[in-house]
């Protein structure tokens, strides 16, 4: 499996001991997705400062910009590194008021059909999204591999 990890990640995953090779590319929307196939899978890392900030001013638009965009691909999700119960509690930075933080996750879930996997750690988050990509390459390798027999040799 090769996993494209977009130029501008500012922490990113190195999948270390995960059956991966790892290549640094640009994305039109999310931090990871597979080679091949990068208009149809893609995930979203997110620390909580940086979920936070983009969940106000600026930071809101353009976050909700690439929910948009993602809405045209088959699988998409946002890994966050920490628990759902560490933002309830407040546990950050920002002046964001724990119920305010929710409820916008809350909505981008629904206005934009994309979970939030709330993954406890980082480490937790890089396997969340190394088995997201995985997951969905098994099932588009079944799907592509039903359509060409489907067709025939003359498919291929």
């Amino acid at each position: 499996m090769k996993i494209i990890r977009d130029t501008r990640e500012q922490a990113p995953f190195t999948f270390a001991g995960y059956d991966c090779e790892v290549v640094a590319g640009t994305l039109t929307t999310g931090d990871y997705s597979l080679a091949g196939l990068l208009d149809r899978c893609a995930v979203e890392r997110k620390s909580l400062d940086d979920l936070l900030g983009c969940l106000t001013g600026e930071g809101r638009e353009r976050f909700e910009r690439e929910l948009a965009r993602a809405r045209g691909l088959d699988a998409f999700a946002v890994v966050v590194e920490v628990s759902f119960q560490d933002m309830a509690e407040g546990r950050y930075r920002s002046k964001m008021k724990p119920h305010a933080a929710l409820q916008s996750v809350l909505a981008f879930q629904v206005r934009y059909r994309v979970p939030f996997l709330w993954c406890g750690t980082r480490a937790g988050a890089e396997y969340a999204a190394y088995h997201f990509l995985r997951h969905y390459l098994r099932e588009a390798s079944t799907r592509y591999k039903s359509i060409l027999e489907a067709h025939g040799p003359q498919a291929a």
